[in-house]
């Protein structure tokens, strides 16, 4: 039976670094799927788009926060990805899945927690909630270079708002490899 481990948490935390740690030391083979990986194949004329992705930059006491708006045609890639996760759970791959997926307060997004629950109910299904401070999601966010600014402070207050998790790690002063570990040995991976 498969097994699937879903790392939930803010952009910039760490979930893919987390991931390829995770996948160098468990003892069954498991595979990285990433959302982002699933977003990068919507057609670039989208970006900014309602159908698509799009980001809509405030400044809140002095600081940028930039909310994302994910439309029908973004939505529907996400909940291929979804069904990809359990299509490929069911001929047998082990899963380490890379998210963003928000609690009951942000329309879709608990429909999408509940989605999975479902899909992946015959699988060994965790969800792990990955955390770290907002200062150092900000910072990391600022020294990629690849994010909007603001992304993390958006999601910071919605991303584990109501999620029920069969473990937590925080990324803030340790490593990708120790929390690694601390998944492994949590969910006797």
């Amino acid at each position: 039976m498969a097994t699937i481990v879903l790392l939930n948490g803010v952009g910039s935390v760490g979930k893919s670094s987390v991931a390829k740690a995770l996948q160098n030391i468990t003892r069954q083979s498991f595979l990285h799927v990433e959302m982002d990986a699933f977003l990068a194949m919507l057609p670039s004329r989208l970006e900014g788009q309602p159908n698509g992705l799009s980001f809509e930059e405030s400044v809140e006491a002095g600081r940028v926060t930039t909310f994302a708006r994910t439309g029908p045609i973004a939505k529907r890639a996400l909940s291929g990805m979804r069904r990809s996760v359990a299509a490929m759970a069911s001929v047998g791959n082990n899963l380490i899945v890379d998210e963003v997926l928000f609690g009951d307060t942000e329309s879709g997004s608990a429909s999408a927690v509940s989605e999975y629950r479902t899909l992946l109910e015959p699988y060994d299904f965790y969800m792990v909630g990955v955390f770290a401070p907002l200062e150092t999601l900000e910072e990391r966010e600022r020294n990629r270079g690849d994010r909007k600014i603001g992304l993390s402070r958006w999601q910071f207050e919605r991303v584990h708002e109501g999620m029920t998790y069969d473990l937590s790690i925080n990324t803030a002063n340790t490593s990708p490899q120790v929390c690694a570990e601390l998944i492994k040995a949590g969910l006797k991976l």
